[in-house]
């Protein structure tokens, strides 16, 4: 797992999310994940030839992913804004705007943000983690404050892209060898 920190200043983070080169409207590449997660998709795999992916995620104060592994991609960080806690195998780092994070495959990770909440760009490759969000999320433009993450769907299309889900939100890979796992 590598760790990198880049200098950066306040001319230097987006306030919103760079403009893609397709002609799909902003809406229609957006989507939230319950109310944990926003994600706009920059660039798919369609886009790429299924080299990479890159979103623009935006995940509230607290809000943690479920303890997971990815067994056809890699997934990489660059935090915009606020701060991001990884636990990532033996490795627990907190990333600060600027800071990047690389998750090598089939290694068990959780993500949490920081009090103050987070804005990460996230790159995988090869391209799997936007087509989840696209698949499994509501589109931004239908959702509510109501709006739910439909646990059902989501771990359907989690399975079929080959990641693992080992753990509920809170879960860290710690908790694995205390089980024996």
């Amino acid at each position: 797992m590598s760790h990198f920190t880049f200098p950066t200043g306040p001319q230097d983070r987006p306030q919103d999310p760079p403009q893609n080169h397709r002609q799909d409207r902003p809406q229609d590449r957006q989507y939230v994940l319950g109310q944990e997660l926003r994600v706009s998709i920059l660039t798919s795999g369609e886009e790429t030839d299924g080299r990479h992916d890159l979103t623009d995620s935006v995940m509230p104060a607290g809000s943690a992913t479920p303890l997971h592994l990815h067994t056809r991609y890699e997934e990489r960080l660059w935090v915009v804004s606020g701060s991001l806690t990884v636990w990532a195998g033996p490795d627990t780092v907190t990333l600060r705007s600027g800071d990047f994070f690389t998750v090598p495959l089939h290694v068990p990770h959780a993500i949490k943000s920081g009090p103050e909440g987070a804005r990460a760009l996230n790159i995988s490759s090869p391209a799997g983690f936007a087509e989840l969000i696209a698949r499994a999320g509501t589109p931004l433009h239908l959702a509510t404050p109501e709006t739910e993450l439909d646990g059902e769907l989501f771990m359907a299309v989690t399975a079929e892209l080959g990641d693992v889900v080992l753990g509920p939100p809170g879960t860290t890979p710690a908790d694995l060898e205390e089980i024996g796992e």
